[in-house]
């Protein structure tokens, strides 16, 4: 047996499970050629109600490899003692990551379901991870990574369900849902470990960036500094109403203890942060749609720009070089630094998202982002005010129906404060060239996913990045990448 072909394997297993339940028969061997899936194995002989499930399992494997072609600056960390490197250098890079995740989903009791999520990640990002505002080119990249692989839970948590009537809803089996029916009115409760984005701006069209889109901007509004800790999860909870056609969600969640670190503040009565979103969901010319309208609020310590600068101006001393806090090892003496300020403060945006299925295999979408631009970015980009749009379309018009091709753009523009901020020489934990010209920072991602086995794909993408960091004195930036994705 030890030579036996995998699907082989599973056959045996398979008739020794059956021959133990009692069957009557024994399951059909599968053919050489059938394409290996476990779960269609045991749904078929019915080891696994896959419609009303009391457990299901995930997973999925996806490397990334990235090139930044060298490109024209006239400075690169200016004015900056000994270097303070916040700067995306110009010269060629390489920029990898590589992650697998395992998705454990299993019924508690009546209405009430948990989730484990183990993960594990190992990366290089570009330039240490400075230089590029909402622009990131491999959304994967997270805060405080290395190229040795580091294991973690990125979830835990429990979702209850109380339902309220009306029409019956179906949930197909997915990572972090069970396969199964609600009613299409009820509350669902859910509390634990997260991220953030597993119920907020959802966007269907979008899906799961593992095969569609790799820059950062397209994950969700850019400018959304929802708090997380370094990798981008939460503890808290989060409360959704259904009703029928509409849905309200509301959740609080711990902030970093500090901006931008893994530690996490579990305070939340005092920092904290809150969102609130409003989902309608429609049928436009018998092809599915949604708008929704998301705010987040904000309590942490953070600093704000313009009380940096006054800081600094009001005594020369309080600056980054002489700074013993979390100053983002900037060693520039003639520079403000937000560590001199920082005190509970609030940040809040307010959000706006649309997405429309044209037909079967092809669907759009846009969003975009105000947020008040005044303090420190806590959790997510450097981008105060954003704006992405884009078509998707799967490979049914051209006979691969399991191919997906993109193209969007993204725009993101920081406050005057914050540029101010940047002028002089501060780094805000991603960008700081030690000098700006203020410009919006502009993306185009265009990619295509090829199905090469029944749930492996390979992507090729292009980006081009207009006025990285904000700004116009460097740029433009090509970044080639390709992408192995395999998921069961």
């Amino acid at each position: 047996m030890a030579g036996a072909p995998r699907t082989s394997r599973l056959w045996v297993a398979l008739w020794l499970a059956s021959a133990s339940a009692g069957a009557q028969s024994v399951p059909p061997a599968p053919r050489p050629d059938e394409q290996f899936d476990v779960m269609n194995l045991i749904t078929a002989h019915g080891l696994h109600d896959i419609q009303d499930e009391s457990w299901n399992t995930y997973g999925q494997a996806t490397y990334i490899s990235s090139w930044k072609l060298g490109f024209p600056a006239p400075y690169t960390n200016r004015n900056t003692v000994n270097g303070s490197p916040y700067s995306l250098v110009p010269q060629p890079e390489r920029s990898f990551t590589g992650s697998a995740t395992l998705y454990f989903g299993v019924r508690l009791w009546k209405g009430a379901e948990g989730y484990v999520v183990p993960e594990v990640i190992s990366e290089k990002p570009l330039s240490g991870l400075h230089g590029l505002g909402g622009s990131i080119q491999n959304f994967e990249l997270q805060k405080g990574g290395s190229p040795a692989p580091q294991l973690y839970h990125s979830r835990i948590f429990i979702r209850q369900t109380f339902e309220l009537g009306g029409q019956q809803v179906v949930k197909a089996s997915d990572p972090l849902q069970l396969g199964t029916h609600y009613q299409g009115r009820r509350i669902v409760l859910s509390a634990g470990n997260f991220s953030v984005l597993d119920f907020f701006e959802k966007n269907t069209v979008l899906g799961d960036l593992h095969q569609t889109f790799l820059n950062l901007g397209f994950l969700t509004y850019a400018a959304y500094d929802f708090n997380s800790d370094a990798r981008g999860y939460s503890w808290g909870a989060v409360a959704e109403l259904y009703w029928d056609d509409w849905a309200l969600r509301l959740a609080r969640v711990t902030p970093p203890r500090d901006p931008n670190v893994l530690a996490v503040d579990f305070r939340l009565l005092q920092f904290y942060g809150d969102q609130l979103e409003l989902e309608h969901t429609h049928v436009l010319s018998g092809h599915e749609g949604a708008v929704r309208v998301l705010l987040y609020r904000n309590r942490n310590t953070v600093g704000r720009f313009d009380n940096a600068v006054t800081a600094f101006e009001t005594d020369p001393r309080k600056n980054a070089a002489s700074c013993t806090g979390t100053n983002y090892g900037s060693t520039n003496s003639a520079a403000p630094d937000l560590c001199w300020v920082r005190k509970p403060n609030l940040k809040v945006g307010v959000g706006l998202s649309l997405e429309q299925h044209l037909s079967d295999d092809v669907g759009v979408f846009i969003r975009g982002m105000l947020s008040d631009g005044q303090s420190e970015v806590d959790a997510y980009t450097s981008t105060d005010s954003s704006l992405s749009l884009g078509v998707l379309a799967k490979g049914v018009r051209w006979k691969r129906p399991k191919d997906l091709a993109g193209i969007g753009g993204n725009v993101g523009w920081i406050s005057k404060a914050h540029s101010e901020f940047l002028r002089r020489g501060g780094v805000d934990g991603f960008i700081g060239d030690g000098s700006i010209n203020v410009g919006a920072e502009r993306s185009v991602d265009v990619f295509y996913s090829l199905n090469v086995l029944s749930a492996v794909w390979l992507s090729a993408d292009y980006q081009h990045i207009i006025n990285p960091g904000f700004n116009q004195d460097r740029g433009p930036v090509h970044v080639l990448a390709g992408r192995l994705h395999a998921e069961f």
